[in-house]
């Protein structure tokens, strides 16, 4: 199964690309649902009272001890469901919309799921940095060449700014893992966990892999690419982006960077909580401002992750637990308002937020299930978000109660400016642009009942997740305390 989650999206990578046009989508569909059953199967072997793991262990270069090892366990199996489950939704997303040689656009989003999966099943250090990069090629392309920025000069500077910036960050990392290489008798996890490095070198490394996360998240102030990119990308670009690629570097820091440099992360804690709670601030109070719909939810997202981020260096159960779970339910929501963006946008050509209104009149269905993903967004009881917010803000009161109360004001800001947008778009007068605005056909449908279901199951019953990754956190604190 572990190969199945690998290579299907590889096979049918190349299958799409030789598709036809009209056939490549429903190819690209169709494996996405295959990939997603063969992930569901293998979670259903997890069970609440065991820490399971799954792994298969090849040797890859055998004179240097480099392995191609891959494993899946509590923790690693809901960042494979989430990959795997949002894969269709994005796809069947632009079910709707004309895309130009489509069969190299799907092509890419399947390669992009390959390298997803890659890097959320790897235990080996240099197949872990593989996949990194390779998740990065095709997202490069797709925001350059897919762009619905009409200047080339725009969307080219963009998509290189996006390139240049993940690029330098993961350079970083290769540096680390070059020097970790030369320290212990393999890059596997497990050897890693059990190297002995001294402060000063734990302090060089641990900065070199979190400015690669950092990034990749992304955290103050290594932010800058983020908004022009999720403004310049298309919108299923823009979801893979925000749902799931962002879950590169939240992962990391709890899977790879605090057990491997437990010294690093006493000395940098204190200086990463302040990034952080800038970014959440800073990023609420952004998204008030903005007027264009793509902008306000990349500036949200940068306050969100900045919350999952903190959690995960408070090193406490409670800070893990949500930031897992923030993760998840970040990747959901997320995922649903840009798809509230992209409906918008086909249907108006638009998406300054101060143009529109009126929705609600004209597409009472797009409305109400609408409002419930934005309600989920600003973390409503028993929606998937409150928990994790819960969790996370609980774990930063436990570390410092300013800390904690700074990153609160995100609840307030976030009601703020979602509610703002939701009685801008949908409420009030119709408009110009929106007075022939159609509701949802069945593809939009099935997309945000999909998501909806999510919401509430993972709200209402939190137990799913924390049962399975529960053994692994306490695995990863007791190695990040020795």
């Amino acid at each position: 199964m572990l190969l199945l989650i690998f290579i299907l999206p590889l096979l049918a990578s190349l299958a799409v690309a030789f598709s036809g046009k009209a056939l490549s989508k429903w190819v690209a569909f169709g494996s996405s649902l295959v990939t997603l059953a063969v992930t569901l199967l293998l979670y259903s072997n997890f069970h609440a009272d065991a820490a399971f793991v799954k792994e298969w262990k090849h040797s890859w270069v055998a004179s240097q001890n480099l392995n191609f090892y891959v494993v899946v366990d509590g923790f690693s199996i809901w960042l494979l469901l989430l990959t795997n489950f949002l894969m269709p939704l994005i796809l069947l997303a632009t079910f709707k919309k004309e895309i130009k040689k489509a069969n190299a656009f799907y092509a890419l989003v399947l390669f992009m799921q390959f390298g997803l999966n890659g890097v959320f099943l790897s235990w080996n250090g240099l197949q872990y940095y593989i996949f990194w990069e390779l998740a990065l090629l095709p997202i490069y392309f797709i925001v350059w060449l897919w762009s619905e920025e009409a200047d080339k000069a725009v969307r080219t500077r963009t998509a290189f700014k996006f390139f240049i910036y993940t690029l330098a960050g993961s350079l970083f990392m290769l540096f680390g893992f070059m020097y970790l290489f030369s320290k212990s008798p393999s890059l596997d996890l497990q050897d890693l966990y059990q190297i002995s490095l001294n402060s000063n070198e734990q302090i060089i490394l641990f900065a070199c892999f979190f400015i690669a996360f950092a990034v990749k998240i992304p955290v103050f102030p290594f932010h800058t690419w983020q908004a022009d990119t999720y403004r310049v990308a298309p919108t299923a670009g823009t979801m893979l982006l925000s749902g799931i690629m962002l879950k590169m570097g939240t992962y990391s820091l709890i899977r790879w960077l605090v057990p491997i440099f437990p010294d690093g992360a006493a000395f940098w804690t204190p200086y990463i909580l302040v990034l952080c709670a800038i970014g959440i601030v800073y990023g609420a109070i952004i998204a008030i401002r903005q007027d264009n719909l793509k902008n306000l939810l990349a500036y949200s997202s940068l306050s969100h992750v900045g919350l999952i981020a903190a959690g995960a260096f408070v090193l406490t159960r409670e800070g893990f637990n949500g930031s897992l779970a923030q993760m998840l339910a970040h990747g959901i929501n997320v995922v649903g308002v840009f798809f509230i963006a992209e409906i918008i946008l086909n249907r108006t050509g638009q998406l300054s937020i101060d143009t529109l209104g009126g929705i609600r009149s004209v597409a009472p269905r797009f409305f109400t299930l609408s409002l419930i993903v934005v309600l989920a967004s600003v973390a409503l009881p028993t929606t998937n978000a409150f928990i994790g917010e819960f969790l996370l803000l609980f774990s930063l009161y436990q570390y410092n109660t300013w800390l904690a109360v700074v990153a609160g004001t995100s609840v307030i800001l976030g009601a703020v400016y979602m509610l703002r947008m939701v009685k801008k778009v949908f409420l009030g007068n119709v408009s110009n642009r929106t007075q022939s605005f159609a509701d949802l056909n069945w593809s939009e449908t099935v997309v945000f009942v999909a998501l909806i279901a999510v919401i509430f199951v993972l709200g209402l019953y939190p137990k799913l997740i924390f049962d399975t990754a529960q053994p692994v956190f306490e695995t990863i604190l007791q190695t990040a305390s020795r």
